[in-house]
């Protein structure tokens, strides 16, 4: 049976929110799915994602192959790198302590770049709400020069 991890669309017409599921690849996107991995949210600014990073990489060494977006989704919150580490310690590259301490180093610099592009659009959000308020002269200066009386 091959299994797929692929998104699950639900919301609104026009708002779309998915589940991240683990499911059969023949199944219909919507339909039955064997779990739930987390979810995904691209109307906010940036993206929101929750996912259980554990869950995700249990499925892909049981060999679950991600969709486009999925795997997107599972490389911007580590899951393959980290997936990448553990099979550098499973041929003897470096130890188990080595790789968590390399991930916990990206995890941090990514989280600290993610939380950047989040106060960058919260900022943008808030200036087209509450443009500066610029005076405007309604009267065009009077030129008294050419005047004489």
């Amino acid at each position: 049976m091959p299994v797929k991890i692929r998104l699950q669309r639900h919301g609104s017409k026009k708002r779309p929110f998915y589940f991240i599921v683990v499911a059969d690849a023949r199944s219909p996107r919507d339909g039955k799915f064997i779990q739930k991995l987390g979810t995904y949210n691209p109307q906010t600014s940036p993206a929101m994602v929750q996912l259980d990073r554990q869950k995700s990489l249990e499925w892909l060494n049981n060999g679950a192959q991600p969709t486009d977006t999925v795997r997107k989704i599972l490389s911007n919150k580590g899951v393959l790198y980290l997936k990448h580490l553990l099979r550098g310690v499973g041929l003897g590259l470096f130890d188990d302590a080595t790789a968590m301490q390399k991930f916990q180093e990206w995890h941090t610099e990514h989280e600290a770049q993610y939380r950047k592009k989040q106060e960058e659009a919260q900022r943008q959000r808030r200036a087209m709400r509450n443009p500066a308020y610029q005076r405007r002269d309604r009267r065009p200066a009077a030129d008294n020069a050419g005047q004489e009386g």
